[in-house]
Order: C-alpha cells, then sequence, then structure tokens
C-alpha cells in the first residue's frame, strides 16, 4: 500500500485547508510494523471552524488505516512546540523537521530551518531541575533496595529506569523520549551505557541494577536527599 498516498487523500477529505501536511513517525522512517498507524502533522491558519481554535490532536480511521492527527494554526503550533521544548521532548518539533512534506506552500522550508537549530541546541537542565531529578532518582532508589516484595521491585526498578534515562540524557544535553522512544535515545547516547542499565533490569537482578544506577547518579551530580528545598 501506498501510505503516503492515503494520507494525501486523507488530508484532501478531512482537512482540505491545511496548508502543510507532513507524514512522520514509522512511516516517514520505513520502518512500519502490521500495527503502525500513520502519523500526520497539519499546518495551517484556516484549519478549524470553531473561533479561536488553533489546535487539535484527533484519531481517525480512513481508508483502512488509523491516523494520529495533530493540527496547528501557527500560533498552535509556535505554542505547543516550544512547551515541548521546554519539557524536554518536543515531539512534534521532530515531526516538523523529520517528517517527509506531502503538502507544502513554501513556508516548510524557514520553519524546518528554525525548529532544527532548536533542536539541535538541545535541552538545557537548569541546577534546580537536574537537583530535583536527582532527589527524586535518590529516594525511588532507596526504595528498590529496601523492597523486598517481587512485584515492589519490579514496579520500583520500571520507575527508575525511566528518570535515570532521563537524567542520563539530559546531563549529556540529548532530548529524552517516552515509552519505547527512552530507551531508544539512550542506545543512541551510548549502547554500552544503556546495556549497562538494560541487561540487569531485563534479567531481575534489581542488586545489579541498582548499583549501576548509583554510578549513573553519581557521574551527574551525586545524591540530594537532606537539606533539598522543592
Amino acid at each position: 500500500m501506498d501510505h503516503f498516498a492515503v494520507a494525501e487523500r486523507f488530508v484532501a477529505a478531512h482537512y482540505p485547508r491545511a496548508d502543510v501536511a507532513i507524514v512522520a513517525g514509522s512511516t516517514a522512517r520505513g520502518d512500519r510494523t502490521s500495527t503502525s498507524d500513520i502519523d500526520l502533522l497539519l499546518l495551517g491558519d484556516d484549519l478549524f471552524d470553531v473561533d479561536g481554535q488553533t489546535s487539535e490532536a484527533s484519531t481517525r480511521d480512513f481508508d483502512g488505516e488509523i491516523f494520529e492527527v495533530f493540527a496547528y494554526t501557527s500560533k498552535g503550533f509556535d505554542e505547543w512546540a516550544t512547551r515541548g521544548i521546554a519539557q524536554h521532548r518536543p515531539v512534534t518539533v521532530h515531526m516538523l523537521v523529520d517528517g517527509i512534506a506531502i503538502r507544502d506552500d513554501d513556508r516548510l522550508g524557514p520553519l524546518r530551518e528554525r525548529w532544527r537549530s532548536a533542536l539541535d541546541a538541545g535541552p538545557s537542565l537548569s541546577a534546580q531541575e537536574s537537583a530535583f531529578r536527582r532527589y527524586v532518582i535518590t529516594d525511588v532508589l532507596d526504595d528498590l533496595k529496601d523492597a523486598t516484595d517481587p512485584l515492589e521491585q519490579r514496579v520500583e526498578a520500571s520507575i527508575l529506569f525511566e528518570r535515570i534515562a532521563e537524567l542520563m540524557l539530559l546531563t549529556e544535553g540529548q532530548w529524552i523520549g517516552a515509552g519505547k522512544w527512552l530507551p531508544r535515545r539512550l542506545r543512541e547516547l551510548s549502547v554500552e551505557r544503556a546495556d549497562r542499565l538494560t541487561i540487569p533490569l531485563i534479567e531481575s537482578d534489581y542488586a545489579t541494577f541498582a548499583t549501576r544506577v548509583s554510578a549513573e547518579l553519581e557521574r551527574a551530580g551525586g545524591r540530594v536527599q537532606a537539606g533539598f528545598v522543592r
């Protein structure tokens, strides 16, 4: 199936006033699976019928495909893109910069140049946020070390992996991700460091996992506990 042709028909049928349409995600990368949907970023100042509406996120079924639609006016995209940058997870910006355009009114080039610069600059981790993240990790790490119930251990270890992986990425000036994108970004940072964390986690070797989290925590600035004000 030509998924780009399906996307073009979808846009024509449901968002004919879109000025820019970009197919992103696995469809754009060429690594779709049997359950992949089509991620679609739409830009246009006349997209919506409701006065004042600047954004929409929706899931649509069209021609046998599931579409995850992210639609914005210029103002709406700037707001959500800026928010994603501030939260260190600029999903819509990656869609804009890395996706494949199926509709463009010539505004895409300047937009991509602007936001590619923001992506290339990387996230900015303040001293206060670093301290807070290390405080949370310190607390969860101690909980994992104390846990004896297998379910509690698994839950604490999962939370701890997410928190330490994010800290590792941000400390190195790399964007974070959610779900499957977090381990992917961690491996992009360092396969060796990722494996040192993930192998004991997958094997439920929580003592070794905790030791390696501790090592990464020290690398990022160390434990934060008594005296921390948040």
